[in-house]
């Protein structure tokens, strides 16, 4: 069993001390949730089309197996697949693991022993059956010397696929284990979900070993979720033979779904998505799968206890850029910092896809991107289980363009526009709300612009670590203070989303993030960004600080930047400078290679006003030429000429923008754009 190396990429995670936890001492009342979906009267075993029977007086009560997932129906199923091209690779890779073990990357006992189950290939289960005893024969060798075992490392973050793996191959191979391993593995899959939940008095071999407790409290971060797999599995795979199997399950359902999760994502997750950002937050595949996995397992939709799942699918397709290749870089990429499209996105997208198939409209979207976009089956080996698992080829695709082309993720604060849903459309992200994870960035207020590449983005994709978060990084006015940059502060108030509307060729958002700040010294660190489809934008920053700050204007582009006293252009950008005039403004260029060790390219342009008091920057970006002329109008606007001929006035001294002779007021407010396109 190779649970570790497999969770090291699986979850993009590591231990951050001082993480904000989340109080989550909701109960399933305040969660909406009535008693009938508690546990006490044992786990429900009436649904997905698994046998009556199985469940009367507790799942395992008369030794019925598998009780995890493959209930008729999704056997049925699986079986009916496996002789598709998704299934025969599945096969093919476990043939190689079969002959020679340690082959494939990351491959689980729990692959073996779906298949054993599936084809009743009784070598599949043995082989799974081996592997995971050897495993454990190796925690007890540890822990029997005093020694802290594999599963308990990195704060307990590998405990999902380590214990999960245990429990499904217990469950799918029940009748090949022995009754001694049984109870080796039910043992020491106990004592480490007791450490979980209990870790100040976590003990090994009778010796105490406690630990941090990290996350143990906090639905919105990545271990969380190892934590509840763990939890379910061995729950769900043991019930009726552990008499702690209730423990768990109670624990998972009512303690941690319903009473912490469920209040915690309808208050701060509203839209999808993860706090963590586009990196860590992908961690959220992990618990769509235990929504799929509950469901077949017990007939329980606890996917639907929350809106978050529902829309956490057009939020992670809109972050993706035009053409597919990338994620919008948000928050810490820790083992790919260019937040290139991987299998794990491709995993995230397909478990929503199966869990929203009753639409088959949005269903329907997910599969068409899956299927026919750049990343149309998993790339590696140790992946390729979930494709044999969830792309059902029974929802027929349907197009990107069906989607709006605006969303708003209300509790993760992420704005993303772009003018179409062609390849070469252009794509605006604006960041303005919470800042509370670990792995979250100080952004507040940024913008980035894509089109065929990034034109403006964080600079963190260029670090070898993925995870420098600090405001230099972004495309936002800097505050310096004595010389140094002040910090956006974790756990205060959120930046205030002033603005958000989508008005078809045009789209405004507006954003204040000096809450972040918590300091009295910043008034007001307003701004609006106007963007004008398809390839022109307009960005208004209204600043007021006291005398000893003063504001600086990032822009990070990936090409080397030409700087004159009104203008920068890099690549396919141009960004003309309307206000402050050029004898107000100190203008600089900082290499990242050449000036920081840890970057291996990039441009910081930086636009330094006065200190103190209030300071105006307006600015004008155009994407390939669409932009053929712009001046001032009023101290807070800019009359456009497009390259398309059209003529555009911003003014947000009279809060209107006129494009061809139509006028449209702006009226502050977060507008709610419809999910589908007109």
């Amino acid at each position: 069993m190779r649970p570790t190396l497999l969770a090291s990429v699986l979850l993009l995670a590591s231990a951050c001390d001082g993480s904000p936890t989340l109080d989550g001492g909701a109960t399933a009342d305040a969660a909406g949730l009535d008693g009938a979906t508690s546990l006490d009267g044992g786990v429900p075993r009436d649904g997905g089309g698994r046998d009556a029977d199985v469940g009367d007086g507790g799942a395992g009560a008369d030794g019925e197996h598998p009780l995890v997932y493959l209930n008729d129906d999704v056997t049925a199923r699986l079986r009916a697949r496996i002789d598709g091209p998704a299934g025969a690779r599945f096969v093919e890779i476990a043939d190689i693991e079969h002959d020679a073990p340690g082959t494939i990357y990351a491959f689980e006992p729990w692959y073996a022993a779906l298949l054993g189950q599936l084809t009743g290939d009784a070598g599949r289960c043995a082989d799974a059956i081996a592997w995971t005893d050897a495993f454990v024969a190796d925690e007890e060798a540890r822990i029997a010397s005093g020694e802290r075992p594999e599963v308990s490392g990195d704060s307990y973050l590998y405990v999902g696929p380590t214990i999960g793996s245990l429990a499904l191959v217990y469950d799918w191979c029940f009748d090949d284990v022995t009754a001694e391993q049984r109870a080796r593995w039910i043992a020491y899959a106990n004592q480490a979900v007791h450490n979980v939940w209990n870790h100040e008095t976590a003990t090994w071999g009778g010796a105490s070993m406690p630990w941090s407790g990290w996350s143990v409290d906090n639905p919105a971060n990545n271990y969380f979720y190892s934590f509840l797999r763990a939890t379910m599995l061995l729950g769900l795979a043991t019930e009726g033979e552990n008499d702690r199997a209730d423990e768990w399950l109670r624990i998972f359902r009512d303690d941690k779904i319903a009473g912490q999760l469920v209040p915690t994502f309808e208050r701060d997750l509203v839209g999808g998505g993860s706090r963590e950002g586009t990196g860590y937050g992908t961690a959220l595949r992990e618990l769509f799968e235990l929504y799929v996995l509950w469901q077949e397992s017990t007939g329980e939709r606890i996917a639907d206890l929350t809106g978050h799942t529902r829309a956490s699918l057009p939020h992670l397709l809109h972050a993706i850029v035009p053409g597919g290749s990338h994620l919008v870089p948000v928050g810490d990429h820790a083992r790919e910092s260019t937040a290139a499209l991987f299998d794990y996105h491709r995993h995230y997208l397909l478990l929503l896809a199966e869990l929203e198939r009753d639409d088959p409209r949005l269903s329907g979207v997910a599969y068409g991107f899956l299927r026919e976009g750049p990343l149309p089956r998993m790339e590696q080996p140790f992946m390729a289980v979930y494709d044999f698992l969830h792309d059902d080829p029974e929802v027929a695709s349907r197009p990107l363009s069906e989607l709006a082309a605006a969303y708003h993720g209300t509790g993760t604060g992420q704005f993303y526009l772009r003018s179409s849903w062609e390849t070469d459309a252009t794509l605006l992200h604006v960041v303005g709300g919470p800042l509370t994870e670990s792995h979250a960035h100080e952004d507040q207020g940024s913008f980035l612009l894509w089109h065929e590449g990034w034109l403006a983005y964080d600079t963190n994709v260029e670090s070898r670590s993925g995870i420098r978060q600090e405001p230099e990084m972004h495309d936002l006015v800097r505050l310096v203070r004595g010389g140094s940059t002040m910090a956006q502060r974790r756990e205060r108030s959120p930046s205030a989303a002033l603005a958000w509307r989508d008005a078809g060729p045009f789209a405004w958002v507006a954003v204040d993030a000096a809450p972040v700040y918590d300091d009295a010294a910043v008034r007001s660190l307003r701004r609006d960004v106007v963007f004008i489809r398809p390839g022109a934008v307009v960005v208004v920053d209204r600043i007021d600080v006291a005398s000893e700050i003063t504001p600086v204007w990032q822009l990070q582009v990936p090409t080397t930047p030409t700087v004159t006293d009104a203008s920068v252009v890099a690549g396919g950008l141009r960004v003309q400078r309307i206000a402050p005039a050029a004898s107000a403004i100190a203008s600089r260029v900082v290499d990242w290679a050449a000036t920081d060790a840890e970057m291996s390219g990039g441009y910081r342009v930086e636009l330094e006003a006065r200190a103190g008091g209030p300071t105006t920057y307006v600015h004008v970006l155009s994407v390939d030429g669409a932009v053929t002329a712009q001046s001032a109008r009023g101290a807070l606007g800019v009359d456009l000429t497009l390259a398309d001929g059209r003529a555009v006035s911003v003014d947000l001294a009279a809060m209107e923008v006129t494009l061809d002779g139509s006028t449209t007021a702006l009226v502050e407010g977060l507008d709610e754009v419809p999910l589908y396109a007109p």
